[in-house]
């Protein structure tokens, strides 16, 4: 087990409905079934009537582990169900739930979605969901078996005490068949009392003023108001339960609801819960620093876990800390950690305002995302994949210069505290540059890039190649599809000629339209100029 998962198992057992207790308490004390067990397999009977429910059984092992079984009816448990099952005593819960139907489920999804409560409690009545049915108990195994007995322990028939009166010692025998006595009157004793079977004349009691003492210890609060409006439920401190295999612990029963509120186990560590004078609550420890402190030698933390008995889906939630972080995981969806704080985090890493908007690095975001750092690096998002870690960045220097930079290319995208924006370029000196030459000027006029020095294999263009391209050229009327108002006059990429044609036939330079032009005017101009030459010697010749 991991360390966190080793601090956050769960002493329990759960089950869909009623639970019965395998420490063969009394019948009114196993509201989902009667459990029996043999040396091989408990079983939990339950209740002929009891229909449309599920059975969810949960174990804890003695030695921290969370075991969970599900059964459609009579659910069962074998000492092979419990992997590496060691000697000792098992806490288990069964809970009864009843099933549900597929279209109420998501009915009640979508009023969650909405957060509608009222919604929510309106679907549960129709469907007559409640709080499942639950039963509590214990088990124990020794040497590879279950640990067998379906009867109470049972005290003496006929219980014998000691009497000792100066040097004499007489043998008291308990008559079950006398009358009881009854004290019609307030009475006081000066001195201790002890109560029970085993109690004998010349009881050591040391500092013990009431003690019970025999082998099945309660203490039962019967209320016998009768009156309307009265309370009357009737509650029980149990000390140990009765039956072979049970558990060694102490409890506080709600007799008249047939449930177990409050137990603790043989073997809690001190201060396991402690309430100081502050009113402040200690878990593992005596000296809570505030409402709830817990303390632990390995990963504090805390389960939420919501069962499907309510309609929901099932789902459980850890919040937990230690020296590596603070985190909250996701148990039900694979222990993954979708938050995490690590130690040293500076103040306000995260802060969210009053209005909503979230501060990284600021207590009083004035955005809906503000961040702000004192290093240059502002936001980045990464993708850890292969050889490509950082995808997207954005950096600011004291200036106001702002770099998006992709660690995939070289060339960063900057924006300049007077507007300009350079691609490739981290100091742009026109509204709109690249790192290839090319810019929009402060005019407002479009320069492609076209010095010598960024070019090479450069030739002279024939007029015969010229003419022909000019030839082939086919202008066009057309209106741009994510443009339909406006309408153009202009050429088709595909159908051009291979000497304008883009590498990839999708688009067209205006500067290589006005090449093949330039080139056959120029030799349109020469035939002109010959012509005029011509004529102008004609009209000599005339003369």
């Amino acid at each position: 087990m991991t360390r966190i998962s080793r601090s956050l198992s769960a002493l329990m057992l759960v089950a869909v409905f009623p639970l019965s207790v395998f420490a063969a308490q009394a019948a009114n004390r196993e509201p989902v079934g009667h459990v029996s067990a043999t040396a091989s397999a408990m079983q939990w009977t339950p209740d002929a009537a009891t229909t449309g429910v599920s059975y969810v059984l949960v174990i804890a092992t003695p030695d921290g582990n969370r075991i969970e079984r599900t059964f459609a009816s009579n659910p069962a448990l074998k000492v092979g169900d419990i992997p590496n099952a060691v000697d000792g005593t098992y806490m288990y819960e069964l809970r009864a739930v009843a099933n549900i139907a597929p279209g109420v489920r998501k009915a009640l999804a979508n009023a969650r979605r909405r957060n509608d409560d009222a919604e929510i409690a309106r679907i549960q009545k129709e469907a007559g969901i409640g709080e499942p049915t639950v039963q509590a108990g214990a088990f124990s195994i020794k040497g590879g078996a279950f640990v067998t007995g379906d009867k109470e322990e049972q005290g003496p028939a006929t219980p014998v005490g000691v009497s000792s009166k100066g040097n004499a010692t007489t043998s008291v025998v308990h008559n079950p068949t006398a009358e009881y006595v009854v004290v019609a009157d307030d009475e006081s004793i000066q001195g201790s009392l002890c109560v029970g079977f085993d109690c004998v004349s010349g009881e050591s009691f040391g500092f013990d003023t009431l003690r019970l003492k025999e082998n099945n210890l309660r203490i039962k609060f019967d209320d016998t108001s009768t009156s309307a409006g009265f309370p009357n439920n009737d509650w029980q401190l149990t000390a140990n339960d009765s039956g072979s295999g049970g558990a060694n612990k102490f409890s506080i029963d709600d007799v008249t609801g047939a449930k177990t509120p409050f137990t603790i186990t043989a073997g809690a560590p001190t201060n396991s819960l402690f309430v100081a004078s502050s009113g402040k609550v200690g878990f593992g420890n005596s000296s809570p620093g505030l409402n709830l402190h817990i303390t632990t030698t390995d990963t504090p933390a805390i389960r939420m876990e919501q069962t499907n008995g309510g309609g929901f889906t099932a789902q459980t939630w850890d919040i937990g800390a230690n020296e590596a972080n603070f985190f909250v995981r996701d148990l039900t969806g694979g222990s993954r950690l979708p938050f995490r704080v690590r130690p040293g985090a500076p103040t306000s890493s995260v802060d969210i305002a009053a209005s909503g908007n979230v501060g990284i690095g600021t207590a009083s975001p004035a955005y809906p995302l503000d961040v702000r750092n004192a290093n240059a690096q502002l936001i980045a998002w990464q993708r850890n994949s292969g050889s490509v870690s950082n995808i997207f960045a954005l950096d600011a220097d004291s200036s106001g210069t702002y770099i998006f930079n992709a660690s995939t290319s070289a060339f960063p995208f900057t924006i300049l505290n007077d507007g300009k924006i350079g691609f490739g370029t981290t100091s742009p000196t026109n509204p709109i540059q690249h790192s290839n030459g090319a810019f929009l000027s402060s005019g407002g006029a479009w320069t492609n890039a076209s010095s010598r020095a960024l070019k090479f294999n450069i030739n002279s263009l024939s007029a015969e190649d010229a003419i022909c391209a000019l030839e082939a050229m086919e202008p066009v009327t057309y209106n741009y599809k994510a443009a339909p108002d406006e309408h153009h006059a202009g050429f088709i990429a595909e159908d051009v000629p291979e000497l304008v044609a883009s590498k990839d036939r999708k688009g067209l330079s205006a500067l290589d339209i006005t090449a093949v032009l330039t080139k056959v005017v120029q030799e349109q101009q020469k035939t002109i100029d010959a012509l005029s030459a011509r004529i102008e010697q004609l009209e000599k010749s005339k003369n």
